[in-house]
């Protein structure tokens, strides 16, 4: 899953693409260096990062889901907990919904997602971007996050959500220290008896930073590259990343050697 951020403040790539001709132009670069699917967001969910109204959102996302729409015959997901946004991204062509609330902010998010017959990426997280990082006590680190998305998978089948519409993200960087962010890593096996494909967003977060001193995101590359072979080894099944290009051959080669 290549990343596009259609944002001025999202946390390492912020203000590259937040107009339509340098987002066009980006995705259809992911898209030439091998990603099988678009995560277009409009509200950057970096630690600290402000919440912006319902009419700014749209606007930043709907105009790149249409255009991109009429140019590349790939899937397109939507990064937004708003069920008004989630809604009007599909009908301007996008095909799946990636909510990093798994459907906590928004009460319509579910209700919505079941009428519409979509996927939804149901995300573990607490609290909002500007709180989340002081969020992060847990008893039972991996226990408290499966005990939450086997919560929503009941909550989203019972609203009317086809089970086999459904992928978890057990949240790295989301509300989760350094250590917690490598348990997750370590640990990946245990959500895949929630059977449901799994979803994890590793690049460029602070943690791969933390390990190799690097302050600025774009120089964690590599650092991106071992947690996405270690992920793929422990069962993931979609990758969230922005260096598509070397992220496409670094999963190609783990693929073919952990999953066959």
């Amino acid at each position: 899953m290549g990343i596009l951020n259609v944002t001025p403040d999202s946390f390492s790539d912020g203000g590259e693409f937040n107009n339509l001709s340098d987002a066009i132009a980006q995705a259809e670069k992911l898209v030439k260096s091998g990603a099988d699917l678009l995560d277009i967001g409009g509200q950057s969910t970096r630690p600290g990062a402000e919440i912006i109204p319902l009419e700014t959102e749209l606007e930043r996302v709907i105009p790149v889901i249409k255009e991109l729409r009429k140019k590349l015959d790939i899937p397109i997901s939507v990064d937004t907990t708003r069920a008004k946004v989630a809604q009007a991204a599909i009908a301007a062509g996008a095909d799946l919904i990636n909510d990093i609330s798994g459907g906590t902010t928004d009460p319509d998010m579910f209700r919505v997602v079941a009428n519409l017959g979509v996927p939804i990426i149901i995300m573990h997280s607490r609290g909002t971007p500007q709180t989340m990082q002081q969020l992060t006590e847990y008893g039972d680190l991996i226990g408290e996050i499966k005990a939450f998305l086997a919560a929503r998978i009941h909550t989203a089948v019972s609203t009317g959500i086809e089970r086999s519409h459904l992928i978890i993200d057990p949240g790295i960087g989301f509300a989760k220290n350094y250590d917690q962010n490598r348990e997750i890593l370590r640990h990946l096996e245990e959500f895949k008896n929630l059977e449901t494909p799994l979803l994890v967003g590793p690049s460029r977060k602070s943690f791969i930073g933390h390990i190799l001193n690097k302050t600025d995101p774009k120089e964690r590359v590599w650092g991106t590259a071992a947690a996405c072979c270690v992920a793929i080894a422990k069962g993931a099944d979609i990758v969230r990343v922005h260096d598509v290009r070397e992220m496409s051959d670094v999963c190609r080669v783990a693929d073919a050697i952990y999953r066959h």
